[in-house]
């Protein structure tokens, strides 16, 4: 197995560009770190170019031998973004879904199903989160609206895990897009806030509705709340006024998980 000491070495020198967003935008292609996620990904099918190990490390059984390098120690710690590395990062391709691919996963098997919309959700945490708690809950798909964070960020692989693979994702430009794609697929736009909204136990978001996670500090946008189609709170007791982002949508997805078992 060839071994890469040069920090000039070219495939290198690739992945580590792909640190920045700017690359990863040009190249649709992102780093995968740990055993897990990647094997997960080459179960899933997922286009892996080039498997780092770190120095030291053995190939886990079932990595392709012939796209495997060896990685100085050093070289290998300037492209981890964790503490404690597993000694495995790879190079891999984004996922790309068109609207009508990604309207398709929605309402699949002629079932309407939920999507989550992502309002310049920020923390790579919070933004990983959402996305493994979306599948989970039984969500279909994730829109995120410009401004959000960048789910192909180490930190929002990390967080959202496996998920990252199943979910289909798309973009949209502003909030008047991500309405507009939301609605040609026949889904109620679904805002929290406090005036004039539902108790959220008491509403059915069992399926059909695109549900808006806003951003940490300012919430979801005035131009969301004015298109939207339904409007709910999460009830809370003492002086609290708000909850972390990826809290509240859990909360809020796992509805849809309530009523459908009240059925």
């Amino acid at each position: 197995m060839k071994t890469i000491k040069s920090k000039d070495n070219i495939t290198y020198k690739s992945a580590v560009k792909l640190l920045k967003k700017k690359y990863r935008d040009e190249t649709g292609l992102y780093l995968l770190e740990g055993v897990k996620p990647l094997e997960d990904a080459l179960a899933m099918g997922i286009g892996v170019k080039t498997i780092f190990l770190c120095e030291g490390v053995q190939k886990p059984e079932g990595f392709p031998e012939g796209i495997c390098m060896m990685l100085d120690k050093k070289l290998f710690g300037n492209l981890s973004d964790t503490g404690t590395s597993q000694g495995v990062i790879a190079v891999a391709e984004q996922q790309k879904y068109s609207l009508d691919q990604f309207s398709a996963e929605v309402n699949r098997d002629d079932n309407k199903g939920n999507a989550v919309i992502m309002d310049r959700l920020q923390d790579p945490g919070n933004v990983g989160t959402v996305i493994r708690t979306a599948e989970a809950a039984g969500y279909r798909g994730v829109i995120m609206i410009s401004g959000s964070g960048d789910v192909y960020s180490p930190k929002v692989v990390r967080a959202a895990a496996g998920s990252l693979f199943r979910m289909p994702i798309i973009k949209a430009a502003d909030a008047d897009e991500a309405a507009s794609m939301a609605k040609s697929m026949g889904l109620k736009l679904t805002v929290t806030c406090f005036e004039d909204a539902q108790d959220c136990f008491e509403t059915d978001l069992t399926s059909s509705i695109a549900l808006v996670i806003g951003n940490e500090g300012r919430g979801v946008s005035e131009r969301l709340m004015e298109l939207s189609d339904i409007r709910v709170k999460i009830p809370m007791a003492g002086s609290i006024e708000s909850l972390n982002a990826a809290v509240a949508a859990g909360i809020l997805m796992y509805q849809s998980q309530k009523k459908n078992n009240e059925r």
